[in-house]
């Protein structure tokens, strides 16, 4: 009967006062037990607390599946987002290894990984959905979408994703030039299924000039393979090619080995002419020189300075820089495309509409946030870093260094803030270490003549003075997997602390205004780079001019790409394909 008065008191006590917190009152009688459970719930009052379940989470929308928005999935790790995936790829594909693909050296279904495999998760709502973005309307928060093509729902049905933060990450397309008949006869080399659809076409063309009927002139043009861009992934397609022909193809169809011809046209005087960007990130002229040297060896036909000017179905049109205009038409039997990139149109009308016309790729801060949009990101292929300039803040970082209000800065003033000036303008270290200066004082008294550094004393003129050849540094950066991988990080980093980063700013200071920005800006740190030649040689380029070529370097690139595939299982899938092909060769079957 105790036991039974004190439960009866405790359920009047929660009756009388809904507003105690959560209380649990367990009481033993007899062996057994009663539980007694009130939940405050007062919804007035000025100390009324809402439930946690009713905090509502931001919105992540990514767009697209490639390397820089996988790589920002895998690093999101903080719980306070719900994040939607949108790709009509329902994978992330290890694009380094596309040109083996196009070979039989590796299977595609060995370098893709599913994307639901990768954002499987703890902790981290994430969800996909296999659909294509056409429209991004950055006024209302929504991305407007469509089913895959390739599904039953036919595209036809069309819905809308709100977003609180959006990350675009949707790539690019391969940049035609405007280039008539390239759309209608090349193949392109961005995606598996080009792979897959140039590797049918090689097998093709090989059965094809193996039937009976066929001239040897008609042999010779469906078996002359035309690369055009020799920039790495068409560099990388030759090399794989002419491997795949001398060492495979030719032993299962050997009437046709004198009509094989590999032909690569470049614009440009050398072949692997990268643009650099903030570091220097083109390959080295010991390895451009190799490169053309090898493929001469070879018998790759390396034709410089020709410009493609029209594609038809049997014939491929090129001017030739300095030979008076004149344009040759050239057989082929198969043409791969590999120019460069160019603008998705869902990009090109989303910079219309926020007033970024006539650019390539969408202009984004050092923090990667879309210029004018506070609440959109763009990484990879898509966008490019729009670097401010040195001399545009020049007054407000003067003044910002000038603590006594002078009107003259001085060496110690100005080393207070260098750091901050070096993170926020890295054109500035970059200019001193190519003018082989130590310290910044070196720079200052070059505006101030013959006086010694401790004496040093510049006013507003004299300080431009010595910062106007700065911005001459400035360079967009390339176009490949380990910037895009970068981003990505760097910016699934900054999601993870952003509440954090509110209380605390960890970034430099802002010239223009009071405080320090949120985060540090991206800063893309050069790894390195490989330029696989065939003949298991493969060039390799890393940061302090170190070159590497031959044998070796392609055992390096081996277990590079090894380590940098996205899961255990590619890795597996990826080794053991490479040594099905020491085995046994390469696959040469058409499926």
């Amino acid at each position: 009967m105790n036991g039974l008065s004190l439960f009866k008191r405790a359920s009047r006590a929660f009756d009388d006062y809904p507003t105690l917190a959560k209380l649990i009152v367990v009481c033993t009688v007899s062996g057994g037990g009663y539980v007694a459970y009130a939940d405050a719930n007062s919804t007035s009052g000025a100390h009324a607390i809402a439930p946690v379940s009713e905090i509502r989470k931001k919105k992540v929308v990514v767009v697209g599946t490639g390397w820089a928005g996988t790589s920002f999935l895998k690093k999101l790790n903080n719980p306070s987002y719900d994040v939607q995936v949108i790709s009509p790829r329902n994978y992330f594909a290890f694009t380094p290894l596309l040109p083996s693909v196009t070979c039989g050296t590796v299977e595609a279904r060995s370098i893709v990984e599913p994307i639901r495999s990768i954002v499987r998760k703890k902790g981290v709502n994430v969800s996909y959905c296999e659909a294509e973005c056409f429209k991004i309307d950055a006024d209302n928060k929504k991305v407007y979408c469509r089913p895959n093509p390739d599904s039953s729902m036919n595209g036809k049905e069309e819905f809308a994703v709100d977003y609180d933060y959006l990350v675009i990450a949707m790539g690019a397309r391969p940049n035609t030039f405007n280039t008539p008949g390239v759309v209608e006869h090349c193949n392109f080399l961005k995606e598996v299924e080009d792979a897959q659809r140039i590797r049918r076409s090689v097998i093709d063309s090989f059965e094809k000039a193996s039937l009976p009927t066929l001239s040897d002139e008609e042999r010779k043009r469906i078996l002359h393979f035309v690369v055009v861009g020799g920039g790495p992934t068409g560099v990388e397609f030759a090399a794989e090619l002419h491997d795949f022909v001398n060492d495979d193809l030719v032993k299962l169809y050997p009437a046709a080995k004198d009509f094989v011809q590999i032909t690569l046209l470049e614009a440009a005087d050398h072949i692997l002419n990268m643009q650099s960007g903030l570091a220097d990130v083109g390959f080295d002229k010991r390895i451009t020189d190799f490169a053309e040297k090898k493929f001469h060896r070879d018998g790759i036909d390396v034709k410089l300075g020709s410009m493609v000017v029209k594609v038809s179905d049997k014939e491929i049109s090129t001017k030739v820089r300095g030979n008076g205009g004149e344009i040759t038409a050239i057989p082929y039997g198969m043409v791969v495309w590999s120019t460069g990139i160019g603008t998705h149109p869902v990009i090109r009308n989303f910079m219309q509409q926020i007033g970024q016309t006539n650019r390539r790729a969408l202009a984004t801060d050092e923090w990667l946030r879309v210029e004018g949009c506070s609440s959109i990101y763009a990484l990879g292929d898509c966008a490019t870093i729009n670097q401010r300039k040195v001399m545009e803040d020049i007054a407000a970082i003067f003044k910002k260094a000038d603590k006594d209000n002078s009107g003259t800065l001085t060496v110690k003033e100005f080393q207070e803030v260098i750091d901050d000036i070096c993170e926020r303008y890295p054109q500035v270290e970059l200019h001193l270490k190519n003018k082989k200066m130590s310290d910044i004082a070196d720079l200052l008294k070059m505006a101030k003549g013959d006086v010694a550094k401790e004496a040093i004393e510049l006013n507003i003129e004299e300080f431009k003075k010595a910062l106007s050849e700065v911005d001459s540094q400035m360079k967009n950066l390339p176009a490949t997997a380990q910037v895009a991988a970068q981003q990505g990080t760097y910016l699934a980093n900054c999601f993870n602390r952003m509440e954090e980063a509110e209380k605390n700013p960890e970034g430099p200071i802002r010239f223009r205004e009071e405080g320090r920005h949120r985060f540090r800006p991206f800063r893309y740190k050069h790894f390195g780079q490989f330029a696989p030649l065939g003949g298991e040689q493969t060039a390799a380029q890393l940061p302090g001019d170190w070159v590497s070529i031959g044998h070796s370097s392609q055992w390096l690139w081996y277990s590079v790409y090894a380590s940098k595939l996205v899961s255990w299982r590619t890795r597996v899938l990826v080794i053991t394909d490479w040594t099905r092909r020491f085995v046994f060769g390469r696959d040469s079957s058409r499926i």
